[in-house]
């Protein structure tokens, strides 16, 4: 466990937040999480608020008994599309590196399904199967001098990313969630909220996701993202 290099120097830390956090959350009744998709959660979370170095070894654990290679990797590339790559950089190469010492080949498998061709019509197909209707063409909306954000979002972000292999729309809009709650960005976060919702992730199992990843981000996001999680919804 991840902890125990403190159980010499923090002998007292190291018992409260391992019983806090490797028994009364995992444990709290109705808020559980299956055990692949609390790892994705949490591993998205770390990606999410820098966490790199606890990263690396929440990554071994769940590398050994819960996610694939292709599964960890498929999460440190979506990231970039909402963290950029100056905050992705490291856990790419941690991810490699873990990899590396397990003895899986690299590169993985690819998972692209779509082409340079493809990926604008692709990306906002995806968009629309996950958004709604109201999302076709979004490439094409908005004010003419900043348009082309748009198109990214529909090539890059989802053309790119969601269309990939290895993990689903329901995983993709958790771990999408997770890297939003974790910055605190919550404009955004509500937009994925109803995202979530629409693919079949509900209020409770989102509310499950930010109380696994209590531990990780803290009482004040975490509470962000329940008012987030109400505020989207109850507009509903």
């Amino acid at each position: 466990m991840y902890t125990d290099e403190f159980k010499v120097t923090d002998p007292e830390f190291s018992k409260l937040f391992e019983q806090f956090a490797y028994q009364e959350v995992i444990n709290e009744e109705g808020k559980g999480l299956e055990e692949k998709t609390r790892y994705m959660a949490i591993l998205a979370t770390l990606i999410g608020c820098q966490g790199a170095e606890l990263y690396r070894e929440v990554l071994k654990e769940a590398l050994a008994d819960a996610i694939t290679p292709v599964e960890a990797k498929e999460i440190v590339y979506q990231a970039v599309a909402y963290l950029g790559i100056g905050r992705v950089f490291h856990c790419l190469r941690i991810t490699n590196e873990i990899l590396k010492e397990k003895k899986v080949e690299l590169p993985l498998p690819g998972q692209a399904t779509t082409t340079a061709e493809n990926r604008l019509e692709k990306g906002n197909q995806t968009q629309v199967e996950i958004f709604g209707e109201q999302m076709r063409g979004y490439q094409n909306m908005g004010p003419e001098e900043t348009r082309h954000i748009n198109k990214w979002l529909a090539d890059n972000c989802f053309g790119d990313y969601y269309t990939r292999k290895g993990l689903d729309y329901k995983q993709r809009e958790m771990i999408t969630f997770c890297f939003l709650a974790a910055q605190g960005t919550e404009v955004q976060l509500k937009g994925h909220i109803n995202g979530n919702v629409l693919v079949g992730n509900d209020r409770q199992f989102l509310i499950n996701v930010v109380s696994q990843c209590m531990p990780y981000i803290g009482y004040p996001r975490t509470l962000n993202a329940l008012c987030c999680i109400s505020e989207a919804l109850d507009q509903k």
